[in-house]
């Protein structure tokens, strides 16, 4: 396979997990190999340079559009504020290159869906950082699912609630800025909308609420929702509900998902994502649900670790996410999300901000509402 070199942009935590995925994807995946850690762009020129040091890469640069415009540069890795995502992205695919970028793949559903006609046009590769829908322990209940085990689903019942704002004496920073980050609690926790597309289907319609609990914060005005609740139709016939919050005391990755059928059910919890808890309707033992943990007989686990039990975590995510790109790329594989998928999760929030806005229900499909919203009215 091809030795693919990495441009990353933004050397925070998250850029930090991605450099540590390209450094250990090809110990993990030696058939995929790694891709070289070529050059590293941050704020200013010294802050780069350190980082890239730290880091592992063979250059640094101040200045993102040079990354971009390298010709030694096959990816460019967005891992920046929200805001930054669409212009990074674009000029990426403008140069040619795959481009692997953390969500939202933008603020607005327009540029999204730019951002992905772009991608097709070019024939690049592309990837968005959903990174908890590619667990293990998610492909085995995707698996379950397709297998009938659950039958007709009906009923899906899901949240990502955190603590991180919890405390109103707390900065918000860029993550409160409606111009930098968009939407404030669904944007950020917009992971449930990637497991439920996975294993679900696509939302066709949405009803949502949303609250700015905390209006004033020690850096200023708080311009996006603290927490967000949503009633969801999907194509395959289910109805569910979807809650997202912030501010939600105690809890740390508080992102569950709930699926009911007509012959089982299965939920899981991301603060236990080795778990999966699944019943078998008429089957099953009438207490309750079977907990299943996972091990090296469910896909890409045994690459980390021979026995059951003892369990992945939340880097070992990012490593199965760029193995995906990198297999996909060399043309072994297909990579998802990509940035069609992405939008059509952005499409998914633009309708939530536009029902809030509106105050009634919204057709996914013909919203042509922005991300950013007006979701500090609550």
């Amino acid at each position: 396979m091809h030795t693919l070199r990495l441009g990353l942009i933004g050397s925070g935590f998250m850029g930090r997990t991605h450099a540590l995925a390209a450094h250990s994807v090809g110990l993990v995946f030696p058939q995929y190999g790694a891709p070289t850690c070529e050059i590293l762009a941050d704020t200013d020129a010294a802050q780069a340079a350190d980082q890239a040091a730290a880091l592992g890469f063979r250059r640094s640069t101040g200045d993102w559009r040079e990354l971009v415009a390298d010709a030694q540069v096959d990816i460019v890795d967005i891992c920046t504020p929200n805001h930054l995502h669409y212009p990074m992205a674009k000029a990426a695919l403008e140069h040619g290159k795959h481009v692997y970028c953390e969500k939202p793949l933008a603020l607005s559903v327009d540029e999204s869906r730019e951002l992905a006609a772009l991608a097709k046009d070019r024939g690049c590769v592309t990837l968005v950082g959903f990174n908890y829908a590619k667990n293990p322990i998610i492909t085995m209940a995707g698996n379950l699912i397709a297998q009938g085990a659950l039958g007709r689903i009906h009923h899906v019942r899901g949240t990502h609630i955190e603590d991180y704002l919890a405390d109103p004496k707390r900065p918000g920073g860029w993550r409160t800025r409606q111009a930098l980050a968009g939407l404030g609690a669904l944007g950020d926790l917009c992971h449930i909308l990637s497991l439920t597309q996975r294993l679900v289907g696509e939302p066709v319609a949405v009803c949502a609420d949303f609250q700015t609990v905390y209006r004033e914060r020690p850096d200023g005005p708080v311009e996006n929702e603290d927490q967000m609740h949503a009633l969801l139709r999907f194509d395959g016939g289910a109805i569910g509900t979807i809650e997202c919050s912030r501010v939600a005391w105690g809890r740390k990755n508080g992102l569950t998902l709930e699926i009911s059928g007509s012959k089982g059910s299965l939920c899981f919890d991301q603060e236990r994502q080795n778990e999966l808890y699944f019943y078998r309707g008429g089957e099953g033992d009438p207490q309750g649900f079977k907990r299943i943990l996972l091990g090296p007989d469910q896909p890409d686990y045994a690459a980390f670790c021979p026995a059951p039990g003892h369990g992945l975590g939340f880097n070992d995510l990012k490593v199965i996410e760029m193995r995906d790109l990198l297999e996909a790329i060399n043309g072994s594989g297909q990579s998802w999300p990509d940035f069609g998928a992405a939008a059509r999760i952005d499409a998914v929030t633009a309708a939530m901000a536009a029902s809030f806005d509106s105050g009634g229900w919204v057709s996914v499909n013909t919203t042509n509402a922005g991300c950013s919203g007006t979701s500090n009215q609550g």
